[in-house]
């Protein structure tokens, strides 16, 4: 029996104006993700990684290529997919319920019945005692919680997360990554990743798709080898140390 893939991306390509001037960003992308998969996707700055987000999402569509969702083809994906920027974009003048609210706000759904939803789930993402703490008390660490918390609420089961531990502390970003796989079995979820990180790419990943400079496109899909549960202590070993290796040939870095 053939499983269906939870997204698929068919010879995308997508190119932007500017001045005059056609600045292709992606060119003939393919790839598939499947159900309850955890892909990451690395590359260097400028690769059209967001660009490609922004077209999965909805908020763009693609010059030539497909993007199907479960099997179909559909240019109508907006409000399909949870979707979490680079930035955390939490409303200063909003407590963390209220940010965490936004998503159910926007699809109607009861105000009552959206806070009992995410007053439960606040000790999950640890910010249980923390429901009426406005942005500016929280930590880099506790405001990533807290917008994840708020794509979760839109209770889509693809998540796409650009960059979501970028800004943290090396020991703060270790302590996501754990908590988000512990939140991903939980939830049964569906993942793409975007990092800038090689270890990161290969702790969290099932799969690491590595993109070429602009234009965009998939050089090389990695395996990963690792056994799940992950535990930090993994990166140390000799088998993490040679699929790295492997990840930094295929980004065209010297080792």
């Amino acid at each position: 029996m053939t499983t269906i893939p939870r997204i698929e991306v068919q010879h995308v390509t997508k190119s932007f104006s500017d001045r005059g001037q056609r600045l292709l960003a992606l060119e003939d992308v393919s790839f598939a993700v499947g159900q309850k998969e955890f892909v990451t996707l690395i590359g260097p700055s400028g690769s059209g990684k967001s660009t490609l987000f922004n077209l999965i999402v909805g908020l763009q569509q693609p010059d030539h290529g497909t993007i199907s969702l479960n099997g179909t083809v559909t240019q109508d994906r907006t409000g399909k997919v949870g979707y979490m920027p680079q930035r955390d974009l939490l409303l200063p003048w909003r407590n963390v319920l209220d940010n965490v609210l936004v998503a159910q706000e926007v699809q109607g759904v009861p105000r009552e019945v959206a806070r009992q939803r995410a007053r439960r789930l606040l000790p999950s993402f640890g910010l249980e005692g923390f429901a009426h703490a406005y942005p500016t008390a929280l930590s880099g660490g506790m405001r990533q919680r807290a917008a994840l918390l708020r794509t979760v609420l839109t209770e889509r089961d693809l998540l796409l997360l650009d960059e979501p531990f970028g800004a943290l502390d090396a020991l703060t970003r270790r302590e996501l990554q754990d908590w988000l796989l512990g939140l991903w079995e939980q939830l049964s979820i569906t993942v793409l990743f975007i990092t800038h990180d090689v270890e990161e790419a290969l702790y969290l990943g099932d799969r690491v798709l590595v993109f070429a400079p602009r234009p965009g496109r998939i050089l090389e899909t990695l395996q990963v080898l690792l056994p799940r549960p992950r535990r930090q202590g993994m990166v140390a070993s000799p088998e993490f140390g040679l699929q790295a290796e492997a990840l930094l040939r295929a980004l065209g870095v010297r080792t």
